[in-house]
């Protein structure tokens, strides 16, 4: 059996058979559990401390595990504390001007959430675990954990080889970005939550496209900012209205996606990318590029245009980009990239947030970057999303004809769908839990009230195609009651 499953087996027998003990009473040997339970010594050991992590048990070295003592009441007195006084704190707002500051994060918590074991997740962020690299993770961290002085403090902005990498990638042919102009960052949405706070002063208008990564909208209100929305068409976000958006609000930032847009999975056309810039630079304000699905675009795809950042000679793109969605969620590294004094800002506040990014962490990405796993990797992920995007868009076709997608974009991992009109958008999600099938709701994209009920299919989170024909299954049975 494999270990990790011995340990979370035994770790549940022995936590059904703790009530037979009393607080403070030993639990068998080592050995015994050994000999019972026919699992290595290594196995009841973790279980143990699995078990001890979760204030079940407590083991002590030389003595053995004993069962632990309930938890004391919180409040220390016996009393458990009356907390309501809190819903005043938190709304009362510092000035009459201020900006709310509660936070509606279920848009992430949707991608976030483990489902259930029955549960088929066309709502997911992140590659299914049969698509992430994980030997070649396993590996690179290996290696890069065994160097000398890899777990002492990095360099504040990053490892400058890291760095240089990130550049590249970012610069193209172009090679208008070095490692100077970069700073490494815990992941993509830790890099968007540091270019608002350095580019957006509380209660500033912050432009956004409409609809929007909803991970945005969240970090945008934890930030105390006031998301903007500006209107998208077939071609990205329509320039005309990004002009007027800025002169109407005073706004001095915009963020966007220009490349397979999430949720819409739109390209920004040429002609707009370059009048972008030309607007935001006109009304003295940063472009936030988030450039997440780079490494998303599919085997069909043509060659994809070049970011922003590499086109742009005066500073206006603070560009964004992380190697998350395309490896692992947990492989929680990125880039911040800008020119100029903002490229100060920013590193003063993630220094502040969150000092730097674990050493070891950066020299395993050197190592799966600089590696032939890396180019060998992409190359399976975009035949492997093409595969599944087509099994989607013809299961979508056979079964619900109804719900064609407004595009079927050459990369990302997901569709964006316009339910009937008059469809309650919020009970065909609930619907669909029920049939056993977890989609994304299209409202948390809006920053203001949507156009009409709208539904994110993500193929990138189930174990293959086949899940993806019985997830529309079940998900057109979920329209049928609704």
């Amino acid at each position: 059996m494999h270990e990790r499953s011995s340990v979370a087996e035994l770790a549940g027998v022995l936590r059904a058979e703790l009530h037979r003990y009393s607080p403070g009473e030993k639990l068998p040997s080592s050995r015994e559990l050994v000999a019972r339970h026919r699992v290595s010594p290594v196995t009841v050991s973790r279980a143990l401390a699995l078990l001890a992590a979760e204030g079940l048990v407590v083991t002590r070295p030389g003595a053995g595990a004993f069962r632990a003592a309930p938890a004391a009441p919180t409040g220390g007195d016996g009393r458990t504390g009356d907390t309501s006084w809190q819903e005043v704190a938190l709304c009362a707002p510092a000035s009459a001007d201020a900006v709310p500051r509660s936070v509606d994060a279920s848009g992430i918590l949707a991608t976030l959430a483990a489902p259930a074991t029955d549960m088929i997740e066309l709502s997911g962020g992140y590659l299914h675990s049969a698509l992430q690299p994980e030997r070649a993770l396993s590996m690179a961290l290996g290696r890069a954990g065994r160097r000398p002085g890899v777990w002492d403090r990095p360099p504040i902005d990053g490892l400058a080889k890291l760095r240089a990498w990130f550049a590249r990638e970012i610069s193209g042919p172009t090679g208008r970005l070095t490692a100077a102009d970069v700073l490494i960052t815990a992941g993509g949405q830790s890099a968007l939550n540091t270019a608002l706070r350095a580019l957006a002063a509380p209660g500033a208008p912050v432009l956004v496209e409409s609809p929007t990564y909803p991970g945005l909208l969240a970090v945008a209100r934890a930030s105390g900012v006031r998301p903007v929305p500006v209107p998208m068409d077939a071609d990205g976000v329509r320039t005309d209205l990004l002009a007027e958006a800025f002169q109407a609000s005073g706004a001095r930032v915009f963020v966007c996606q220009p490349l397979l847009q999430n949720p819409t999975g739109t390209v920004l056309s040429e002609r707009r990318r370059a009048e972008v810039v030309r607007v935001a630079r006109a009304a003295g304000a940063f472009v936030i590029e988030d450039d997440f699905a780079r490494r998303l675009a599919h085997e069909d795809a043509p060659e994809l245009p070049r970011t922003l950042a590499a086109d742009d000679p005066d500073g206006t793109v603070v560009h964004v980009c992380s190697l998350t969605k395309a490896t692992s969620p947990s492989l929680r590294v990125g880039a911040l990239a800008a020119r100029g004094p903002v490229r100060d800002r920013l590193r003063a506040i993630q220094v502040v947030d969150s000092f730097f990014v674990p050493w070891p962490l950066q020299e395993a990405t050197l190592e799966f970057v600089g590696s032939p796993a890396w180019p060998r990797h992409l190359r399976t992920v975009a035949a492997e999303l093409r595969r599944r995007r087509e099994t989607l868009v013809s299961a979508l076709a056979a079964e619900l004809p109804e719900l064609p997608p407004a595009r079927v974009p050459p990369g990302g991992f997901h569709l964006w769908l316009t339910l009937p009109s008059g469809v309650d958008e919020a009970a065909v999600v609930r619907a669909a839990l029920r049939a056993g099938v977890s989609v994304a709701p299209g409202r948390p994209a809006y920053a203001a009230e949507p156009p009409g009920p709208r539904l994110r299919l993500s193929f990138a989170g189930v174990a293959g195609p086949a899940e993806l024909v019985e997830g529309v299954r079940r998900l057109r049975t979920a329209l049928t009651g609704c």
